[in-house]
């Protein structure tokens, strides 16, 4: 049976649990996160199916299992699975994506590293994507493709099934043309993209560069434009955009641009919150700390683009600065490695680890140390009882699609206490109204910001922590899958169109 929505994803919607020596597929663990959101779109068609890539010693091994039937908690679904080498995996997804594309999209030109691309093999799995979900999906059904290293799936579906419907949403920022344009396949990925039906983002500063990049790349041209949403435009913000466009058109080919940010699952982190043992541990954690010391809480994966080794020398300039808070803060700087055989990043977590261990080494004691740094991954459970214990949390990415670490952690603030400080940045900074913003190009600005922070008195902080809340409650992840739902409606009344060249 084809199916009404295929989700075409890197990653599988379960995970692999070895249970007496076989591998089993169990439900996700936690209901929080991308994955369990995408899958909740099952229950909203009568068939629905996935796409994803597994790894295979042999893909062409007869046994391999393409096609896995699942039935968990969102329904009963089908799962596509990809099979890819080791060396597809590292050439498509690790070089291609994370070398080429991640740094130019987060504006880092001299990151980029053209040399090891290997172009045809990203095609290649480009198009293994494409012929599967075009497997999957019926004749009048809608593909739901997301992020960059999927970029040229839009274009080949349209070339293998003509008549769906094909939505592709953007999980990271999109840069500007002088940036996008160093890639050398850019007019291959912008046509790809134009073949969609709609192409989404999370913020308006994301929509007008793709605008940008499409008209200066190819024939397209925005049709419709509108003021940008009061809650999505505050003024003088490094993020922020006046209008937003909302339509294209390519040749006679019409892409909705579809502005909406991904938010966190708020009542599961009021569930949280609320569990007896979770406020044990909050209750644990501040006796550990002890009534006179202020508590930093920093959370990040080790990249160049999270401003982890800025935020790290801002700390040590506060203690040189501010002597009267030896002894009296202390910051958690959690900063997990996502990429450990990527040069780029092991350097960074070198420079972290260095950075830490002098910042203790010249102003701890045996009593107290200023930095707590953690390299790997914390539960979820526990780093709300560490967003509920904090004083302060501290996010100060350079450039950042979105970053929901600052929405979770104004989540767990029922109690309204704590300040964030946040990265001009961040996506998310255009949205949430009462965080400190910073530049953290600035040492002026990270350095005011974090003291304003550490200062704050509470009657401050409960009324910034109110207008965050409202924030994160009004664009939370309950407010995407409804405007995705009434996108693919859209969608669906649409007139089928014929791939343009």
């Amino acid at each position: 049976m084809s199916s009404d929505l295929v989700i075409v994803y890197h990653r599988q919607p379960y995970e692999e649990v070895e249970v007496d020596g076989k591998i089993e597929l169990k439900e996700n663990s936690s209901p929080n996160g991308i994955v369990p959101t995408l899958k909740s779109f099952f229950g909203r068609v009568e068939k629905g199916s996935w796409v994803a890539w597994k790894y295979a010693d042999d893909p062409s091994n007869p046994d391999f299992e393409r096609v896995v039937e699942i039935d968990d908690s969102y329904g009963k679904y089908s799962v596509s699975r990809l099979p890819l080498t080791e060396e597809q995996v590292q050439s498509f997804y690790h070089v291609s994506s994370k070398e080429a594309f991640w740094p130019i999209l987060h504006g880092f030109k001299e990151r980029y590293n053209y040399d090891p691309v290997d172009w045809p093999t990203f095609r290649q799995v480009n198009w293994a994507f494409a012929e599967a979900a075009a497997a999957e999906v019926s004749d009048d059904g809608v593909v739901w493709i997301h992020d960059y290293n999927l970029w040229l799936v839009p274009g080949y579906l349209r070339q293998l099934k003509p008549s769906v419907k094909i939505a592709f949403f953007h999980h990271t920022p999109f840069p500007n043309p002088d940036i996008f344009n160093v890639l050398p396949w850019r007019e291959e990925i912008v046509k790809s993209l134009l073949q969609a039906d709609a192409v989404g983002f999370h913020i308006p500063r994301y929509s007008n560069n793709f605008k940008a990049v499409a008209r200066s790349i190819t024939s397209a041209r925005s049709t419709d434009e509108t003021p940008t949403p009061e809650a999505m435009s505050p003024r003088g913000m490094a993020l922020s955009e006046r209008h937003t466009v909302r339509a294209m058109r390519h040749h006679d080919h019409d892409i909705l641009i579809d502005t909406s940010p991904v938010g966190v699952d708020t009542d599961y982190i009021a569930s949280v919150v609320a569990d007896p043992e979770v406020q044990a541990k909050v209750a644990d954690i501040r006796s550990e700390i002890g009534e006179d010391m202020q508590l930093i809480v920093s959370v990040a994966r080790t990249d160049y683009t999270k401003g982890n080794v800025e935020q790290l020398e801002a700390y040590e300039r506060l203690l040189v600065s501010r002597p009267d808070l030896i002894g009296k803060v202390r910051l958690m700087h959690v900063s997990v490695g996502a990429n450990r055989n990527m040069t780029a990043y092991e350097e960074v977590q070198q420079r972290i680890e260095e950075l830490s261990g002098r910042i203790n080494g010249t102003f701890g004691s045996f009593e107290w140390q200023p930095v707590s740094l953690i390299s790997t991954a914390i539960p979820f459970r526990d780093l709300i009882a560490y967003y509920r214990a904090a004083d302060v949390a501290w996010i100060t990415p350079l450039a950042d699609g979105l970053n929901l670490v600052a929405n979770e952690f104004c989540m767990a603030r029922d109690d309204l206490g704590g300040a964030l400080v946040l990265s001009e940045f961040a996506g998310t900074a255009v949205l949430l109204k009462g965080a400190i913003p910073v530049n953290p190009f600035s040492f002026a600005s990270m350095d005011r910001g974090i003291q304003q922070a550490l200062d704050m008195d509470d009657e401050e902080k409960r009324s910034r922590m109110k207008g965050l809340r409202e924030s994160v409650q009004k664009f939370d992840i309950n407010a995407w899958v409804t405007s995705q739902t009434e996108l693919f409606d859209r969608l669906r009344k649409l007139p089928s169109k014929e791939a343009k060249s």
